[in-house]
């Protein structure tokens, strides 16, 4: 019954949509495809189900072998095991939906549901094909002590105070009691650093069926952010009207026995609002272990059943860790009673410590310590709340000791940006508007110069790695930096902040601000960049008075989708001198007059944000990076012509992005970067096209692009290619690329390498088509190859030259194939080729011949096959 009256449902429908926009059609169409979709989710499940089994093999001999997982794979099984979970949830729900035709909302909101994430499965079973040899790697061997294994401390040797302290936290644990236990101690004493280990080596202990660590809350958490982290660890999401809580406790609850660490609480949690079991006859089996700087928090307003307090290293650990890092700088017959000193003023605080050791880790003149050692002694104390007067002289004079003006800015900046975990590319863009590296002008030079002063902040321990529960497709891509995040201590933070708010142009950094007063005080009126954070705003204040101003950076997230911010016309009249805009997850209402005084800015950043129009983005002649990431934008203005300027165009993601009016991308004569991943929705004009007839872009207008060095792009009908159109080839001065062509034109975001073809074409000329990405082919170190129809030999018949650069080969669904290399050539074209993954090519009679050794001579480095 219910079939047949979806069945009317449909044949109505279908006419109907017949005479409506796009749009309306779609929504629609989940409706009549119901039945469709529902059985396209379940096959990719099956299909996720049977890749994370061949995944979980290998992992599984790497774990006998003593070798180490590479975190993409974990995560990758993580996410997978998640969805898999969860497939029952989704089969009750449809079952409801199936007893009566007039479950129509229901349906639909399940057909949608399906449709979204069959799409996404595929993607991720794809990004399993991919990992090839990426999968485990063979840890160097370590003189060091197993205790404290942290990016933050890898100088860390087993200390007697903090091995007792974990040692009792880990009896604490193991007694079936206690439900909630904490650790307390000052900011910078080792807290994070020790629940770290605490949790690995539950793991390796296998205490708990799974282990949760939230670090960073905050102190003024974001209930909506930590669920989202909790649930990203089973691989699970949100739906957008979902309860949230309901959902985090339903996940936590299959588990039978699961630790939680939550790192850093400041005030009262409740835990009850983030969907995490704390009363022990509702889950008997999950345990919490929490961090603080306060015990009253832990005791008093979160109900800890036992607290252990991490105390500060004692003299003699500290000088031992102070000698470790600073090395050969304190075996001078002078030194040593100088560095004592400087080492008993950082109070035995970690944090302080191996920052001071590492700013004076190869000075031998004896001054240079002398001076130290009196800048420690006669800093003048500083009231930045939690951070104690020691720490923060210690981290100033790291700060003093950076080697150049370049990473002092950057490390300010970073301050700025944001709490916990910090995105590069963000960074970047930040940089590149306020022209913080002097004399660089091209987007890769300044990739090259950050990577560079990161890592030398990083050795400064300034800067640490970024956290293993943080992920964000958003936050930019992955072709120019290795590691998306780097992570700033919550302590150095706040000492960075306060020097900045020193600074002859000093920074402000304000959470849940009450704009209208604070915008009358002299701290808004004299700062020269500003991040605020604010919810439920719908309008922003009258006129912003900063004449100094040059960052203004606004995260202002609404409850309710549908409300706009107004900014007003005269907001940005005396914001003359502002380089770089971030509006971040904000529906926008842009008047013409509200952006036309900002004649100087540099970068403009509309991160998932909903604009009503942004045609006046044109007047921004001087515009260099315009970054819409995740925005919901149907069309870009045909006034983006008039930029001139611009060297960086980000439309990643903006998943309804339809239009491109013809000229925009061919006027863009000074673009770098081009971003498009993720705009399956853009209506490009075939090749070939009567030009009076075209009104959007096509994709021959990338070739009027000479400076183009970087290009995402993804394009799924072959149509929009001409027979013997090299569109792409000739884009001759590309470096970094992922380019899709196909009907799966996604490019998955795992892969590190900096240069990705993927073509699946399905077409009967396909080795045509491949034939006119050669020039691409011979400079990408990962290719895709899909459904070629009419190719046996696959290097004889693409091209008689090298593969040097090949790393990573991928073929499949390709019927015809015979071989791969069968010829002389072959040994010089796979040099570096490590991964060749083989799938659904029925005809395949072999792939190499081998020397009398049994080495395959065809491939001298392949790895996986």
């Amino acid at each position: 019954m219910v079939e047949i009256c979806i069945s009317v449902v449909g044949e109505v429908a279908a006419k109907v949509t017949g005479c409506l926009p796009d749009p309306i059609t779609r929504q629609f169409g989940y409706l009549f495809n119901y039945r469709r979709n529902i059985t396209d989710f379940n096959q990719q499940i099956y299909s996720l189900d049977r890749a994370r089994e061949r995944l979980q093999i290998d992992v599984d001999a790497a774990n006998r072998q003593g070798d180490e997982i590479y975190p993409h794979v974990q995560e990758w099984l993580t996410y997978a095991e998640g969805i898999i979970q969860n497939r029952d949830d989704f089969n009750e729900d449809e079952k409801k939906a199936s007893k009566s035709c007039f479950y129509l909302k229901f349906r639909y909101r399940l057909s949608k549901r399906a449709k979204r994430d069959a799409v996404e499965i595929a993607a991720k079973i794809n990004e399993a094909r991919d990992f090839g040899d990426r999968v485990f790697y063979r840890p160097p061997p370590t003189s060091v002590l197993p205790f404290i294994s942290s990016s933050s401390f890898k100088d860390y040797e087993a200390l007697e105070s903090r091995e007792s302290t974990f040692n009792q936290i880990m009896e604490a644990l193991r007694n079936e009691e206690l439900r909630m236990i904490g650790v307390w101690g000052m900011g910078g004493v080792g807290k994070t650093t020790l629940v770290k280990q605490v949790a690995k080596q539950s793991e390796e202990e296998k205490l708990f069926h799974k282990v949760i660590v939230v670090l960073d809350i905050t102190q003024k958490p974001d209930i909506s952010e930590i669920q989202g982290r909790i649930a990203s660890q089973f691989g699970s999401k949100f739906e957008a009207d979902e309860d949230r809580a309901a959902r985090v406790m339903k996940i936590l609850k299959k588990v039978e026995k699961i630790l939680v660490i939550l790192d850093d609480i400041w005030g009262k949690l409740d835990l009850g609002k983030i969907g995490i079991p704390h009363d022990g006859d509702d889950h008997k089996g999950c345990k919490l272990l929490l961090t603080s700087r306060k015990l009253p928090v832990l005791s008093k307003d979160m109900g800890t059943q036992k607290q252990f307090c991490l105390q500060h290293l004692s003299e003699s650990e500290a000088w031992n860790l102070f000698k470790k890092i600073a090395r050969d700088s304190v075996e001078s017959l002078e030194l040593p009673p100088v560095a004592v000193d400087v080492a008993k003023e950082c109070a035995g605080l970690p944090v302080a410590v191996v920052t001071v050791a590492k700013a004076l880790r190869g000075e031998k003149d004896l001054a240079i310590w002398r001076n130290a050692l009196e800048e420690l002694k006669t800093s003048t104390p500083v009231d930045i709340g939690e951070v104690n007067e020691k720490v923060y002289s210690c981290l100033q004079l790291s700060y003093h000791h950076l080697k150049s003006d370049e990473a002092k800015s950057l490390f300010l900046l970073c301050s700025l940006v944001g709490d916990g975990d910090i995105s590069m590319y963000r960074l970047l863009q930040y940089a590149m508007g306020l022209n913080l590296f002097k004399g660089l002008y091209s987007w890769e030079k300044a990739v090259d110069r950050l990577i560079t002063l990161v890592k030398n902040l990083k050795v400064s321990s300034l800067l640490l790695d970024n956290r293993a529960d943080r992920y964000n497709h958003m936050d930019g891509t992955n072709l120019f930096f290795d590691e998306k995040f780097v992570r700033m201590h919550d302590v150095v933070r706040d000492v960075a902040r306060s020097i900045a708010s020193k600074d002859p142009h000093p920074f402000v950094v304000k959470e849940g601000v009450e704009l209208r007063e604070w915008q009358r005080t002299d701290e808004c009126r004299n700062c020269s960049r500003m991040s605020l954070m604010c919810r439920n705003m719908d309008e922003l204040a009258q006129g912003l008075v900063c004449p100094q101003l040059e960052l203004f950076l606004l995260n202002s997230s609404n409850d309710d989708y549908y409300t706009y911010l107004k900014i007003p016309d005269d907001f940005f009249l005396d914001t003359k001198q502002l380089r770089v805009l971030g509006l971040y997850s904000t529906s926008l209402a842009l008047s013409p007059s509200s952006f036309g005084f900002l004649s100087n800015l540099q970068t403009l950043c509309l991160n998932k944000c909903k604009p009503q129009d942004i045609a006046v983005i044109g007047k921004l002649k001087r515009l260099q990076i315009l970054n819409l990431s995740g925005s919901d934008i149907k069309w870009l203005p045909k006034e983006m012509m008039e930029l001139s300027d611009l060297r960086a165009l980000d439309l990643l993601y903006c998943h309804s992005l339809q239009v491109i009016p013809r000229n925009v991308i061919s006027s863009l004569s000074q673009l770098e970067y081009l971003s498009m991943q993720g705009c399956s929705g853009i209506k490009w004009d075939p090749e070939g096209f009567n030009r009076r007839e075209r009104n959007n872009a096509c994709l021959s207008e990338l070739k009027h692009l000479s400076g183009l060095r970087t290009l995402e792009v993804g394009v799924s009908h072959l149509s929009l290619l001409q027979k013997d159109d090299v569109v792409f080839d000739n884009l001759i001065n590309l470096t970094r690329y992922s380019i899709a062509i196909g009907s799966n034109s996604s490019m998955w975001i795992t892969y590190k390498a900096t240069r990705r073809l993927r073509l699946e074409l399905d077409v009967a000329e396909s080795l045509q088509k491949v034939k006119s990405f050669s020039n691409l082919l011979k400079k990408s170190q990962y290719v895709h190859l899909g459904k070629l129809k009419d190719t046996k030999d696959v290097v004889y018949e693409l091209d008689k030259d090298s593969f040097e650069e090949l790393e990573y080969l991928s073929i499949y669904s390709s019927p015809a194939i015979h071989s791969i290399p069968c010829n002389a050539f072959a040994k010089e074209s796979f040099v570096n080729l490590r991964t060749l993954s083989l799938e659904d090519c029925e005809k395949l009679k072999y792939v190499f011949s081998l020397q009398p050794n049994g080495r395959e001579s065809d491939f001298p480095q392949l790895q996986s096959l």
